[in-house]
Order: C-alpha cells, then structure tokens, then sequence
C-alpha cells in the first residue's frame, strides 16, 4: 500500500520503477545453471538488491569475480556484525578468513536471515570462488585478510578520534575501494586507480551508511555498535546515545551536520575516481552507489529523522539514479544538484556552518569546471532537485 501511495504522490516513479523490475527479472534469467553458481547470484539478490542488479551489468568474467567479492566480505561482515559471538570465537575467524574461502567444506553458524543461509551454505561461495582465474582469487584474498585483521583490531578497540573513524572506515570500505580497482585492472578493462582515490569511493559510501544508521546501530540486541568518533559527538553529548533522545534534538542535529561534513571531505577524489573510468558498465557499477550516497548525505543532513528513524530514499528515486545515471556528466549534475540542496538546508547558526558551506562550494566547483554538467532538473524556488 506504501508503495502504491508513493507512485500516486509521484507518477513520474513509475517507468522507472517497471524498467527496474524489468532489469532484475532479465538478471535472474542470467544466472548460471550450476548450484553454487546460482546460490552465489540468489543471495547476491537477496543481501543487496540494487547491488545485485548494477553487478549484472558488468561483463560475464568480472561480474562473477565482483559478485564473489561481495560475497566474501558479506559474510565477512557478518561475523564482524554479530554481537551475540564472543570476541575470543570471533577475532581468529576475521583474522583467518582469507584462508577459509579456499575450503570447500567450512561454514560458520551465525547471523541472521538470509545472511544466515550465506554463512551456513558458505561452501558454495568458497567452490565459485576456487573457479575464477588467479589474478581475482589473489586480489580477494588479498583485501579479505587485509579487511579481517582491520576488523579484528576494532573488535577491541573504540572509535575514539577521527583518525580511528578514517582507519575503520579503510578497512570495512576503503579495502573494498582498493579491491574492486585491482579486480578491474585485472580485468584488463581499466587502468590501476591509486590506493588514495580508491579508498576515498569506499570511505564516502561507509560514512553516509554509518550516519544514515546510528539509530539502528545504537539500538542493536545484545549490545551497541558505536561507529561515530567520541571526537565529534563528544562536543555535542557525554554519552553517544544521548542523541537519540527528544531533549538533546538541538545538540543532536548539530553533531549529525559535523559527521556529514566529515564524509564530504571524500566527494572531490570521488569525483576524480569515477572521471578516469573508461569501460561503461564499470562506470556505472561505481556511479550509481555514488549519487546515492550523496542523495542520503542531503536527506539525512539537518534532518532529526536520523535518530527517530531510518531515512532512505524511497524505491521510486532509488530506480531514477539507477536510470539516468550513464556518463560522468550526469554524476556531475547529481553531485551538483545535491550539494544545492544540502547548501539551502544550512542553518547560518549551527557551528559547522562556515565548514560545511566551503566543503559544499569545493564540490560544486569541481562540477562546474569539469565542462560536462548535466543538470537533472532543479526547483529554483526551492533548490531542491526533482528527486526528493
């Protein structure tokens, strides 16, 4: 019924949404006949939809590799995720991950849902994986034990500074950024983008998940999962978890407009990353989950709904990035149309103001300058972009 009333409220949702719906189900026609081959790709569609259906675009041989990736870290990720395993269980598992993907018979009981299944069936994921060629089975391995001894380390230790933020941020994200680079190099369709530009991609979709989610992570069974560094929300609260409540709104606000001009110090050397890019599918691959990023920035910004709620943009605009996000000038003009709306949402009065505002003009700079701007469409009385 949600759904139905948010195309009424916004019609032009609606080709789309069906040009969406069309894309997944000629993706599921695309899965390879083998069982583990076709495990891999259901649950690629079942833990990241829209990841899922951007991956289907890329060529046959890279597209399985980027999906085995995923799958890794994913599961990765989940043991890192679960709060209910002791740190003695769980920090050899992240730290020796990197060699159990290359044993067919090991799985590890934990996990929730469909990431459950992954985790109990992961002997699928380890046979696809021992099938791709060496060049991709060496970058995942490699990033993968980067990535479990980084999450090892802050299994034990706080996100104190912003340095600590930056770090934890690298090795759940950045090593992403790093890894898929060596698996498009290894492709042979793209040039090595250097470590720098790479880790920016991750740290910028990482940050704007960690904001969009404090509530989730703070309400999290059996215990918390604080991410955001004691050096920024310590200026606004004496406890992280004092900003979900009703009577520290003001304070709350403000400390989630300085976590977003934070993850906006990464936009630029996005930016740069993505105009290198020469393969179109790649381009795209890496694109979209960009403009959506910075469309979550501009929602979430100024906005108190981030510690009431979780907000998103709704499957409507989620299907219009997916769309009409096909060249750089088009990522020019998402980034510039979002970094307008975020520009009229700041308050003159919030102490990041000054900050948040030249961050915000350096970004629109580089799209202007590029010579390439698309403009998606902007409400002047408003400075908003039609997709919000």
């Amino acid at each position: 019924m949600g759904s139905l009333k948010a195309i009424l409220k916004n019609p032009d949702d609606l080709f789309p949404l069906l040009k969406l719906k069309i894309a997944a189900r000629n993706a599921e026609k695309q899965i390879p006949p083998e069982p583990h081959w076709g495990f891999c790709y259901s649950m690629l569609h079942k833990v990241s939809r829209s990841f899922g259906l951007v991956i289907q675009q890329l060529g046959t041989e890279l597209r399985d590799a980027v999906c085995i990736f995923y799958l890794v870290l994913r599961a990765l990720d989940t043991v890192e995720d679960d709060t209910s395993i002791d740190s003695d269980v769980k920090v050899p598992i992240l730290i020796a991950f990197h060699r159990h993907i290359y044993d067919n018979d090991w799985h590890f009981g934990c996990g929730t849902k469909e990431y459950k299944v992954l985790m109990d069936q992961f002997h699928h994921v380890s046979k696809a994986f021992l099938e791709l060629g060496r060049n991709y089975q060496e970058a995942i391995e490699d990033i993968t034990k980067r990535m479990g001894a980084g999450m090892a380390k802050f299994i034990c230790k706080e996100v104190e500074t912003i340095d600590d933020y930056d770090e934890y941020c690298h090795y759940v994200a950045g090593l992403v950024g790093l890894g898929l680079s060596k698996l498009f190099h290894a492709s042979g369709k793209e040039d090595l983008a250097t470590d720098e530009l790479s880790n920016s991609m991750g740290l910028f979709l990482q940050k704007t998940n960690i904001i969009r989610d404090y509530l989730e992570d703070i309400n999290e069974i059996p215990k918390s999962r604080m991410f955001w560094p004691r050096q920024i929300w310590s200026k606004y609260v004496n406890k992280l978890e004092d900003l979900k409540y009703e009577e520290n709104s003001v304070k709350a606000v403000q400390c989630l407009n300085d976590m977003v001009t934070n993850a906006l110090l990464h936009a630029e050397d996005c930016l740069q990353y993505m105009s290198a890019l020469r393969d179109p599918p790649i381009f795209r691959f890496c694109a979209i989950p960009q403009v959506m990023a910075i469309g979550t920035l501009a929602m979430c910004y100024n906005n108190i709904e981030v510690f009431r709620g979780v907000v998103k943009m709704r499957r409507g605009l989620t299907a219009k990035v997916i769309d009409r996000t096909k060249t750089m000038a088009d990522v020019y003009g998402a980034f510039f149309d979002f970094a307008s709306m975020l520009e009229s949402k700041v308050d003159k009065n919030d102490p990041n103001a000054t900050k948040t505002l030249s961050r915000l003009e350096a970004v629109q700079k580089t799209c202007r300058e590029s010579g390439n701007l698309t403009f998606w469409g902007v409400r002047a009385d408003m400075a908003q972009p039609w997709y919000i």
